[in-house]
């Protein structure tokens, strides 16, 4: 079943807001999504993948979960919407070619709001790192 590689189907972001480019693996508390970082992407400046766009690969990661879950339900993807971030460590940015691995671990889900902690690696290197609430609307569905 992995990888799963038309992302689109899973998160409810669209281009060119898209961060991740397939779901590698994801558990009953984890999953681990890729990305190429590309020129044309909206976070590339002058060759790296900005800040932003390193949070937003981790949101998108979290989204790629709930995605593949309402896919394995045979339900709507859920919108989500990050309610916040802590304790966020940035070490480096990628480059243009190069391949990030995002992995995202649950630690607490209280109704329709997850705790994560999320991870971004190059090679073996952590490059980025946090922890985020995620608050998951039931009622909006991914058009």
């Amino acid at each position: 079943m992995f990888p799963i590689k038309n992302i689109n189907d899973l998160i409810p972001q669209k281009f060119p807001f898209v961060m991740i480019d397939q779901l590698d693996d994801s558990d009953e508390t984890s999953t681990r999504c890729s990305f190429t970082i590309r020129d044309e992407n909206i976070f590339t400046v002058d060759g790296a993948f900005r800040e932003a766009g390193l949070i937003e690969n981790i949101a998108q990661t979290a989204a790629a979960r709930v995605g593949f879950i309402a896919m394995m339900e045979k339900k709507d993807v859920p919108v989500g919407f990050i309610g916040a971030v802590k304790n966020l460590e940035i070490n480096d940015l990628p480059k243009t070619g190069e391949t990030i691995v995002t992995e995202i671990k649950i630690t607490n889900t209280v109704f329709d709001v997850t705790i994560i902690s999320g991870t971004v690696c190059l090679g073996d290197k952590i490059i980025a790192q946090c922890e985020m609430k995620i608050v998951i609307n039931p009622e909006l569905k991914a058009s």
